[in-house]
């Protein structure tokens, strides 16, 4: 039985922009029931590339606890930097507008749970640094994230040790162990790898629920897109 995709416009104030957000809704989708909230930034991307419905798809088939699936789209390259990256002014309105605007929009519009273990944020990426680092900032908004080569640098280091919040998150984490050259969108080469080994070294450290893994590959989609149902499957639960 399949599930449902559609559109859903949101104006975010702090961002000053209009989203077309992509949904995902479970089959037998109905205002009666509870459902997981998961949000994904790179939202085109996981729902075009990743074809994240179709997998949560199988998921639910095999047992995952139903889950929406909430797309946030980015308007251009230019502006996903601004307002995912962990040193950029707009991060900080970027998690004001996940916390303040949209959290309360996507409770308001569906049936979910009102604990932050009933929300996951998703991302690939910088889209993955600014899911952990509004987790961390908001941890009784969302304590479950799924990165994706996650951009990793001091900023993001320092955040994970200043708070212990993370200690009880569910945190699934994957890097390449060829994500040593790439090419960033503002034209510099930097070395994923080794800064996403140093995130392991301090996640596996306490007692969060905790999945790492480096897969064969470099920084792009066609990985990301293979190893999405092992992250589906961990993230709720198969």
């Amino acid at each position: 039985m399949n599930g449902t995709m559609r559109a859903l416009t949101f104006h975010s104030t702090i961002l000053n922009h209009t989203f077309d957000l992509h949904v995902y809704l479970p089959p037998n989708y109905s205002r009666l029931y509870t459902y997981h909230l998961a949000i994904t930034q790179d939202g085109r991307d996981y729902f075009q590339l990743g074809r994240i419905g179709r997998k949560m798809e199988t998921a639910l088939e095999e047992g995952a606890e139903d889950t929406i699936v909430i797309g946030i789209p980015y308007p251009s390259v230019e502006q996903r930097r601004y307002w995912y990256h962990p040193d950029s002014e707009g991060s900080t309105a970027y998690i004001q507008f996940l916390v303040k605007e949209l959290l309360p929009f996507l409770e308001d519009t569906y049936k979910t749970p009102n604990l932050a273990q009933g929300r996951t944020l998703i991302g690939d990426s910088l889209g993955a640094s600014i899911s952990l680092l509004a987790a961390l900032f908001y941890p009784y908004s969302f304590s479950r994230v799924m990165m994706h080569s996650p951009f990793v640098n001091d900023t993001v280091l320092q955040a994970v040790r200043q708070t212990d919040s993370w200690h009880s998150f569910d945190i699934y984490h994957t890097i390449g162990t060829e994500e040593t050259n790439v090419e960033t969108t503002d034209g510099n080469i930097q070395d994923f790898l080794s800064p996403n080994r140093d995130l392991y070294q301090l996640l596996q450290k306490k007692g969060s629920r905790y999945y790492y893994h480096e897969f064969e590959g470099g920084h792009f989609w066609k990985y990301w897109e293979k190893d999405l149902p092992d992250a589906i499957r961990f993230m709720f639960e198969i």
